[in-house]
């Protein structure tokens, strides 16, 4: 799964990014060959981007973007974002794409 981060600065989504491959990298169950995470402003070839808090305002236009191309995204919650919870994060990544590819 390729997992585009967008948010505004980018240092705190950096950090973000890098315990959620941690949490791959940790895990039983997942493998680190099936993952890939950005930071970066092109959706192209994601499979779902997840949106900082800090720029949720932007919805619509993130919406606008995403929906045309059949790219799932989603708005990470302010306070798992505020404690760097990779797990959650990545739970919110996987639950996205699944959500999308039922239909739903």
């Amino acid at each position: 799964m390729r997992i585009l981060l967008c948010c505004a600065g980018g240092f705190s989504t950096n950090m973000l990014m890098q315990n959620m491959k941690k949490v791959v990298k940790e895990s039983a169950k997942l493998n680190e060959e099936d993952f890939k995470f950005t930071a970066e402003e092109e959706i192209d070839n994601w499979d779902v981007v997840l949106v900082g808090p800090q720029v949720s305002h932007k919805i619509d236009f993130i919406e606008a973007v995403c929906k045309p191309k059949n790219v799932p995204f989603a708005v990470i919650d302010k306070d798992v974002y505020g404690q760097m919870d990779g797990a959650t994060v990545l739970k919110l990544a996987l639950v996205t794409r699944k959500k999308h590819e039922m239909g739903k």
